[in-house]
């Protein structure tokens, strides 16, 4: 459908969907390994996936945690590793790995409902200054970035209040939100920063 969408609006290049699910680990090297098939491999890897469940630190849910983990932290590090291999054995000097973080990444806002996605958004944090410490330390001129919005109108509040679909919404009728496009023009400005330049 999206890839339909940027074509039908006139968009340059193309958009070749592969399904997957990213708290399976099989399936993100299955992913990777039709990367290499079709395209010899992957320059750019923006690790986006991201979600909350609502489960607080005292009586949440122990497989929503889990899901906030497999695919906020441990599918931004499968990616991370499976990108930066990808890079490596084509020797390409000049990729960029950036990991779309949260502010919630950075502080801990009083809602219950979000302490425990924070914990995750933190990981990434460090995940994020790990990676750059490595990649200086690999002598290679890879780029690390995060980028760590506050709200951003798309379906994450329906995916975080799923029994409330009202209450979703008013997430977003709250403040003046960042849109998709937003994003997307952060993405390209960081990739189209010179060799030099790290954001």
């Amino acid at each position: 459908k999206l890839a339909a969408e940027c074509q039908s609006a006139g968009y340059p290049g193309t958009l070749i969907p592969y399904k997957c699910d990213l708290s399976n680990e099989e399936e993100i090297l299955s992913m990777f390994s039709a990367i290499k098939t079709l395209h010899q491999g992957v320059d750019v890897c923006i690790n986006n996936a991201g979600l909350a469940r609502p489960e607080p630190l005292l009586s949440g849910k122990t497989e929503g945690w889990r899901t906030m983990i497999d695919v906020n932290v441990m599918a931004v590090s499968i990616c991370t590793r499976e990108a930066y291999q990808s890079m490596k054995e084509r020797n390409i000097d000049d990729g960029h790995i950036i990991n779309i973080n949260s502010m919630n990444g950075h502080s801990v806002v009083p809602q219950s409902v979000v302490h425990f996605y924070s914990a995750t958004k933190y990981a990434v944090t460090a995940l994020t200054e790990g990676l750059r410490q490595e990649l200086r330390e690999a002598k290679t001129h890879i780029r690390a970035t995060c980028i760590s919005p506050g709200l951003v109108e798309t379906g994450f509040a329906f995916k975080l209040h799923d029994n409330d679909p009202e209450r979703a919404a008013a997430t977003y009728e709250s403040i003046r939100c960042l849109k998709a496009e937003d994003m997307a023009n952060a993405v390209i400005y960081v990739l189209s920063a010179p060799p030099h330049v790290q954001v």
